[in-house]
């Protein structure tokens, strides 16, 4: 690795107390080319900006994926990571579907640590605070011809994270636009997957729901995801959640989650949920809890459902009693070293070099 350290630290300039999520960048980043068939050397740089042009082939046609992650600080200053590996197979994975190189595992964990090892000044300390890394690869080739790309960049960056929602939303249950198809890259961390959904929730929050939830595309009669959440519902004591397929992400968190929930001995079903049965839960009252999952929200409660022009209200459950918040500490006090790693899961960053 090419590391090239920074003489202009930001550092003094961030305010832990006072930042915005997803526009305060650390330090460093990394950046890797492909071309002529394989990848350079991964180089460790200052954060900043990369020339291109309006005829960069991952712009003009959609090839780029990426991932999300969190690097987490413990009371004693230690930096882990969290399940590294699951992210390091599934953009490769996004990778071989939108007919891009895949990464090496070197490339990806050990950049992934040196990045996270360098700029650890940046990662806030306290209850929801997080680093959130951002893997990815794109075209960068320069030609405008609808073809798969000569050249490739992979780099990964970072910014300082805290509480994604802090109350519970109300989201609506689509009966028109999908997230995803069959056969199509649902499965994916594509870019266009997060494009495409935009305008449904610009909708949604116009008729004041703050998400949504996909549905399938064929009939609109199952749940898929909540925005760019994995979901889950909550039927009495048993937790319901979808299957794993081509148009529904293989969430970190979604799998975190249910091997927690097994942990504690609650009842956890792996299968399509229709949403007639959702609705029908509440109106008779064994519906107890809806929730998404995902790497920046962590666990997001919903409040009431939009279904057929109605808003379906949820019981407002204590801390004590929602099986969404207890897993939810669950998995926050296993990433931040507060509980005993049952699973594995939790990766030590070593302080190797310098920090800046």
């Amino acid at each position: 690795m090419i590391i090239q350290k920074t003489e202009n630290s930001r550092i003094s300039t961030f305010d832990p107390n006072n930042f915005s999520f997803g526009n305060t960048f650390i330090d460093h980043m990394i950046i890797c080319e492909y071309e002529n068939g394989k990848w350079g050397d991964v180089k460790l740089v200052p954060y900043g900006p990369l020339a291109f042009t309006p005829a960069m082939m991952g712009v003009n046609y959609g090839q780029a994926c990426f991932e999300g992650m969190k690097a987490y600080k413990d009371k004693d200053g230690q930096v882990f990571l969290f399940r590294p590996e699951k992210n390091f197979e599934r953009i490769n994975k996004s990778a071989k579907r939108l007919a891009m190189p895949e990464v090496t595992k070197e490339m990806f964990i050990d950049g992934l640590k040196a990045l996270v090892d360098i700029d650890r000044n940046w990662i806030p300390e306290g209850e929801g605070m997080s680093l959130y890394i951002r893997p990815l690869i794109f075209a960068t080739e320069e030609a405008l011809k609808a073809r798969v790309a000569n050249k490739y960049m992979f780099a990964i960056v970072a910014t300082p994270a805290k509480m994604y929602y802090t109350e519970p939303v109300s989201v609506k249950i689509s009966d028109h636009y999908s997230r995803a198809a069959n056969g199509g890259v649902g499965s994916a961390k594509a870019a266009g997957n997060y494009a495409a959904s935009f305008y449904p929730t610009q909708l949604a929050i116009e008729e004041g729901y703050e998400q949504i939830i996909w549905t399938d595309d064929a009939t609109h009669e199952y749940f898929e995801e909540s925005g760019t959440m994995n979901v889950f519902v909550r039927i009495n004591d048993t937790i319901y959640t979808p299957p794993t397929s081509e148009k529904i992400l293989d969430g970190v968190t979604r799998d975190s989650f249910i091997n927690l929930a097994k942990q504690r001995g609650i009842d956890v079903k792996v299968e399509p949920i229709k949403v007639k049965d959702v609705v029908n839960a509440q109106k008779n009252g064994t519906l107890k809890e809806v929730w998404g999952v995902g790497t920046a929200v962590v666990t997001t409660v919903f409040q009431a459902l939009g279904y057929n022009g109605e808003k379906l209200e949820l019981p407002r459950l204590s801390d004590e009693e929602s099986f969404a918040v207890i897993l939810k500490n669950d998995l926050v006090n296993l990433q931040t070293n507060l509980s005993d790693d049952l699973f594995g899961w939790r990766v030590k960053v070593d302080h190797v070099l310098e920090t800046a």
